[in-house]
């Protein structure tokens, strides 16, 4: 064994000529070049974008509502968020959060601009967050007729569509609950009987609770998810709400007197923050518009279809619907009115209002048979 170890190692190489040494890598190449085909692809697919699995994510929308999981106005929503799944191929899903489960309607649009949200169907209270020339669509008894608002958004509504995207959001569809009456827990038929009631506003308003407290009534501003609460613990003993949303979210369990007076529309939309839109392909964008507005125009004809059932249904419950006969109309009207030109410089942005006011005279001109009153 030491002999062995102890030759020059040299004498276990091949005795090959010094030349042949580079000869081994021509014969590996034929084996080499499909592999190194598989790198080279790889790494172009790569550099492509992470390959089709990538390609085919899809662009996630988070989209919240107050609207009660399981009503009415859910199905259509929900409907909507479907369709849109169904139209993209895939390439947009929507997840709904309903119920005020991600909070009142500031809260959404908070969190749109934070990014942890998407999409909203919002009231005028959250569109206000965004641009508050929306509320001049919603100022106590300035309207009287579903077609009176419906002439005036119309005619306003590319520009409140262009305030909201120059803020950052896309205006998808426009819609409303209804008219908003007002549910207490004492009969209201004439101003005073509300002004000593607790009477609720939503919250992040302190521009609309001086507006209140000016006319004499005692506002009490909380978010919209705390109103149930409110109602059964006494915190408050008023609100203003439509008829439909009573029904969805059993208020009038806790407010059982209804006044039959349309006091304003309860305005709504559906937004979508505007980078959110821009990363879903343009080819869908149409008909995923086209499907949230179908969604707003069966919202509006579900509300406008239902809303007397909906009063109907709660009188069997133990509503009490309280009258208002002319002389007590003529109260409220004037009390509203006192108090625009606050409401004109507090609330609702004077352009606006001055607008909507004029395409509602505009309207009254050209229709002098319409109806004004309920």
């Amino acid at each position: 064994m030491n002999a062995i170890t102890s030759r020059p190692r040299a004498s276990f190489a091949p005795r090959l000529p010094r030349s042949t040494s580079r000869r081994p890598l021509p014969r590996l190449l034929p084996l080499l070049l499909p592999f190194l085909a598989l790198v080279m692809g790889t790494l172009g697919w790569l550099a492509a974008g992470a390959g089709p699995a990538a390609a085919q994510q899809p662009v996630v929308i988070k989209m919240a509502t107050l609207v009660p999981e399981g009503s009415s106005w859910h199905l259509i929503i929900k409907e909507m968020a479907d369709k849109w799944k169904t139209v993209s191929g895939g390439r947009v899903v929507v997840r709904l959060y309903a119920g005020g489960v991600a909070g009142d309607d500031a809260d959404v649009v908070r969190k749109m601009h934070l990014g942890t949200l998407n999409a909203g169907v919002l009231t005028e209270v959250g569109l206000a967050e965004i641009d508050r020339s929306v509320l001049a669509l919603s100022v106590p008894l300035m309207f009287s007729s579903y077609d009176e608002v419906d002439y005036a958004l119309e005619k306003m509504r590319s520009g409140l569509e262009a305030k909201m995207a120059a803020k950052g959001f896309v205006t998808l569809a426009w819609l409303d609950g209804g008219w908003s009456h007002i549910f207490a827990q004492k009969p209201v038929a004439v101003p005073d009987d509300l002004k000593p009631l607790k009477l609720y506003t939503p919250s992040g308003d302190p521009g609309a609770v001086e507006v209140y407290k000016a006319a004499g009534f005692n506002p009490v501003p909380l978010p919209t998810t705390e109103l149930s609460t409110a109602l059964q613990t006494g915190l408050v003993s008023a609100v203003q709400i439509p008829p439909q949303v009573a029904v969805i979210t059993q208020y009038y369990t806790h407010a059982k007197y209804m006044t039959d007076l349309n006091w304003l529309l309860l305005l709504g939309a559906t937004v979508i923050d505007k980078a959110t839109w821009e990363k879903i392909p343009a080819d869908v964008r149409p008909a995923l518009l086209e499907a949230a507005r179908d969604a707003g125009r069966r919202l509006r004809a579900d509300v406008r279809q239902n809303g007397e059932s909906a009063v109907e249904a709660m009188k069997k419950r133990g509503l009490v619907v309280v009258p208002v006969d002319a002389r007590a109309r003529e109260l409220w009207r004037r009390a509203v009115e006192n108090a625009y030109p606050r409401v004109r410089a507090q609330v609702v942005p004077s352009d606006a209002f001055d607008e909507a006011l004029r395409h509602r005279d505009e309207f009254r001109k050209r229709s002098p048979g319409a109806a004004r009153g309920q």
